[in-house]
């Protein structure tokens, strides 16, 4: 069974529940760095099963949400209120050839705009952070309510890769 969009809402939030979103989000990029480093391209490109990505893939759809997650920022801090379109990460995944992607390209890529996207967060004044944005999915959500989900979400592919990883 397919989760919902509020169910993944809640599983993201979960993740981070407690945490400083922001420091999670500082350290992805160092965590992904340090566990793919010793990884060879099998290892990165297996899939943990059917239906499953790889740690490539997982690297690939990372650096293809953190585009994603900069142009949403954007919009909401300079548009209150303007609509956010959702996008299917497996038809990205398919479109984009997640499979056939560098994987040290991919978090190269991945870091630079996280890099970029915790800059622009810390350079808005903190009362922005309410402004929202409607999401066709998941409804309204404020700067900071995705701020907490970005790095729930973080967590998730981490302890996925983490897993891959260890199955060698």
């Amino acid at each position: 069974m397919q989760e919902t969009p509020q169910q993944y809402t809640q599983r993201m939030l979960n993740h981070s529940h407690g945490k400083d979103p922001l420091r999670l989000q500082q350290s992805t990029p160092r965590k992904l760095t340090a566990l793919t480093k010793r990884l060879s391209r099998k290892q990165l490109t297996r899939r943990p099963g059917p239906g499953k990505w790889s740690i490539a893939e997982i690297l690939a759809h990372l650096a293809d949400s953190e585009l994603v997650i900069g142009y949403r920022l954007r919009v909401m801090l300079a548009s209150n209120g303007a609509t956010i379109q959702a996008f299917d990460q497996d038809a990205w995944a398919e479109t984009f050839s997640y499979s056939r992607r560098d994987p040290k390209i991919s978090l190269e890529t991945f870091s630079t705009l996280r890099k970029d996207n915790l800059r622009l967060l810390s350079s808005v004044p903190r009362r922005l952070w309410e402004n929202y944005g409607q999401h066709s999915e998941r409804g309204k959500e404020t700067v900071d309510h995705m701020v907490r989900m970005i790095a729930g979400h973080d967590l998730n592919h981490l302890q996925q890769a983490e897993k891959i990883a260890k199955q060698r």
